[in-house]
């Protein structure tokens, strides 16, 4: 079953293991520089606020209403990561998770299939991979996910399928194998710990909103290092996650969508901090070719002779170090100045 709690996704598969599950959270965070520096994790400023699609039926195209899911909102050209947790009674129990935009995979650029794959390996091992900030374009590299609206050009879909049909995020979750998850909890000797119908349409509220590829990031995705044979596919759930604009979250929604967050630039000068994440005993997976040669944001409309969104570069000092090994691998810091003790 898949429920919304918090502002997170929480996938359960009890048929599977009692254990079985993990969460999906949608972090605002800071839009880094594109001027292709390669610069170091940006914080989580908190979750987006995500709701049920179906409670707002009477204001949605039918169109949205069949694919379901969950909804949240966006401004233009803000930027996005996904944490997924394993903190929060969440446990502990290792998924692989299948993460599209637009369907189009993150991780390999291909289009969107329900099953997972190795070649490439266009999914992530949780809990290895504690969160994803874009596209996979380079080995260590990612370029972050930015909000556009679909139909200019920008996003990753409209890219290489040269159609804006789909917009939003898609998910493909598996836990793993009972028998595998039981055998690799004895091998670590407990280190696992267990832990709407369619209604009368009013108006449409246009086109939802996209990702496309932002600034250049440090970030690897590793290699899956149980092996596809580990992965309970008969047993996966898929959501879709419609993305839309701060105006249309007002309109649908009945209320205003969080402040923009700060620039990068008045971040860094108020010396708050980034990070950097290392797992030195996992192997990252090279890029994705058809993601390496998407355009980004910024430099589509320097192309274009259209205004170009704030993209000053920041040279940035303060920056946290994350190990594998850290108990809470906190990223996330309130622009109050006060850090959270919250976990991917």
């Amino acid at each position: 079953m898949i429920t919304l709690e918090s502002d997170r996704l929480i996938f359960r598969f009890p048929e599977v293991h009692e254990d079985a599950r993990c969460s999906l959270g949608f972090r605002r965070t800071l839009r880094i520089p594109d001027d292709g520096k390669d610069y170091p994790l940006p914080p989580g400023l908190g979750n987006f606020p995500l709701r049920h699609l179906d409670d707002y039926a009477r204001r949605l195209p039918e169109s949205w209403l069949r694919r379901g899911g969950a909804i949240f909102p966006m401004r233009q050209a803000e930027a996005m990561w996904i944490g997924f947790g394993f903190g929060f009674g969440y446990g502990n129990y290792p998924c692989a998770v299948k993460v599209a935009a637009g369907k189009i995979c993150a991780v390999t650029g291909d289009p969107w299939a329900d099953r997972l794959n190795t070649d490439p390996q266009d999914y992530l091992a949780l809990p290895d991979q504690p969160w994803l900030d874009g596209y996979c374009v380079e080995k260590g590299v990612i370029r972050q996910f930015v909000a556009m609206p679909l139909g200019e050009g920008h996003t990753a879909e409209e890219q290489l399928t040269g159609a804006a049909q789909h917009g939003g995020l898609q998910f493909f979750v598996c836990p793993m194998k009972r028998e595998r998850y039981e055998a690799l909890a004895a091998r670590r000797d407990g280190v696992l710990e267990s832990p709407a119908p369619m209604a009368e349409l009013l108006h449409s509220p246009g086109p939802a909103m996209g990702l496309a590829p932002g600034g250049r990031m440090k970030q690897e995705i590793y290699d899956d290092p149980h092996g596809l044979d580990a992965w309970d596919q008969r047993h996966a759930r898929r959501c879709f996650v419609t993305i839309v604009n701060s105006a249309q979250w007002l309109d649908i929604a009945g209320e205003r969508p969080p402040t923009e967050p700060l620039g990068a630039k008045d971040y860094t000068e108020a010396g708050l901090p980034w990070f950097d994440y290392y797992d030195g005993d996992r192997k990252a997976r090279s890029g994705a070719p058809k993601l390496a040669g998407l355009t980004s944001v910024v430099a589509a409309k320097r192309r274009d002779g259209a205004g170009v969104i704030e993209n000053e570069s920041v040279d940035v000092s303060r920056i946290v170090r994350l190990r594998a090994a850290d108990a809470n691998r906190v990223r996330e810091y309130r622009v109050d100045g006060q850090a959270h003790g919250a976990r991917t």
